[in-house]
């Protein structure tokens, strides 16, 4: 995955460069998620593997499908991934355009997984306590897990903050 990271960072700056300058940061951003899309359905995944069909072909046949719902600089950078065989990075360079996103608009992207649902008040004095830790706001994702048993897990960026009982178990039986 690092790998796949470095190699779609120069791309990622780049496009998020564009959009910055250019003021079409959700233009960009919903266009990437669609190409992206298309690229990770299963018939699509087959075609782009598939030695047979020539980098002119899959661009004719990428472009065909992407027709109308993204804009030519979108279909220029389409071309330019066909063209240079990274058409297999663009989700991580979507993952890395949105990350640059988050960061430049001052929120962050957060997992929260939780053994079970918070009341409202809870959940309020939760995402505030949270959005003082992080020093951004929080654009927060939240997920069901049983298996923690109870507490939460959340994962912001690169920072993992484990309050489940079944972190605090694990963590017991490493020190034991």
């Amino acid at each position: 995955m690092s790998e796949l990271a470095t190699l779609a960072r120069p791309y990622a700056a780049a496009v998020f460069k564009s959009a910055k300058q250019n003021a079409g940061m959700e233009s960009w951003s919903k266009n990437l998620a669609f190409m992206s899309a298309v690229i990770n359905s299963g018939d699509m995944a087959a075609v782009i593997d598939n030695p047979k069909v020539s980098k002119q072909q899959l661009t004719a046949m990428l472009l065909d499908i992407c027709q109308g719902q993204i804009d030519s600089e979108n279909e220029n950078f389409l071309k330019l991934l066909v063209h240079n065989g990274r058409l297999k990075l663009l989700p991580t360079i979507v993952a890395l355009f949105e990350a640059f996103k988050a960061e430049d608009e001052g929120y962050v992207d957060v997992a929260v997984n939780v053994a079970y649902e918070f009341s409202e008040n809870t959940w309020g004095n939760f995402v505030e306590t949270l959005e003082k830790k992080l020093n951004k706001k929080a654009r927060i994702t939240v997920t069901l897990d049983k298996s923690l048993i109870g507490g939460v897990l959340v994962r912001a960026g690169d920072k993992v903050i484990d309050g489940s009982v079944k972190g605090q178990l694990q963590h017991m039986r490493k020190t034991l």
